[in-house]
């Protein structure tokens, strides 16, 4: 009896040491993953509340699926980069059966591309306090921002930095799509986010802090020859009533940036 009852003991142990150690669902410490909610995005990972109250109000208007907080002069944004919105590229995936929707937009050359949607785990610092560069740093291929659903914004190339011209018969009906590692992101206007916002709003920021509107501006369609090489200009927002420098998105070539970074860029780790 003495040996079961021990027995007994010793397994109770260690079973409280493993519920003790058992990871968050997305591996973050406790003192990071403050505030969960039961609800989830399409990965299935928990839902992280972006309510620390130190961020600036701008921030507040991305989605509360993602992680936000400040550290030193930069915000972080953490974000598994999966769209919000159903998409033909979730065919094929763990999320498909409520995330899947056949293309029904309208180019009729439409192809899907072989790649499909995969989790990430994006991590951009954008600097809070943003301010112009005295040397301008050209965007790289992959994330060069953040639209406030956490979908990645990429620059105006393909892969080698060709244009766009073939790859563009490949976004869906939101006008994104995934590359070879599954990293669903926007190259040109957010459909989703435009239909959903309006096209005259904050969609998100590139990763040297300024902010990134629609493609439309006090009523009016913006065109390339409103704003500078850097696809952006300077007045007051509704976000920012003092005026700052920001981007905006228009329908032709180089989509939502131009010749690099207005700003000097934070970083983003994948």
């Amino acid at each position: 009896m003495k040996r079961i009852l021990s027995l007994l003991i010793i397994a109770g142990y260690y079973l409280l040491a493993c519920q003790g150690n058992t990871p968050l669902p997305d591996n973050r410490s406790t003192q990071q993953q403050t505030v969960s909610n039961p609800n989830q995005t399409a990965g299935g990972q928990n839902v992280l509340s972006n309510t620390n109250g130190s961020i600036p109000e701008v921030f507040k208007q991305f989605n509360a699926s993602l992680q936000i907080y400040t550290e030193g002069n930069f915000v972080v944004i953490k974000s598994n980069g999966l769209p919000d919105h159903k998409t033909p590229y979730y065919k094929d995936t763990q999320w498909a059966s409520t995330m899947y929707e056949a293309y029904n937009g309208t180019n009729a050359r439409f192809n899907l591309n072989p790649n499909r949607i995969a989790s990430q785990n994006l991590t951009f610092k954008i600097p809070v306090n943003p301010v112009k560069a005295s040397n301008t740093t050209a965007t790289p291929l992959g994330p060069i921002g953040v639209s406030l659903n956490g979908v990645p914004f990429f620059n105006q190339y393909a892969a080698q930095r060709a244009p766009l011209t073939n790859e563009i018969n490949s976004f869906d009906q939101y006008n994104g799509h995934p590359q070879q590692q599954g990293q669903y992101h926007y190259h040109v206007e957010p459909t989703y986010l435009t239909a959903k916002k309006g096209k005259d709003v904050l969609l998100g920021f590139l990763l040297d802090g300024f902010p990134v509107y629609g493609p439309t501006e006090n009523g009016k369609t913006v065109s390339n020859s409103d704003l500078d090489a850097f696809h952006g200009h300077s007045h007051a927002t509704k976000d920012y009533p003092n005026g700052i420098y920001h981007y905006h998105i228009t329908s032709t070539d180089p989509y939502i940036n131009g010749n690099g970074f207005y700003g000097s860029p934070g970083t983003v780790s994948q």
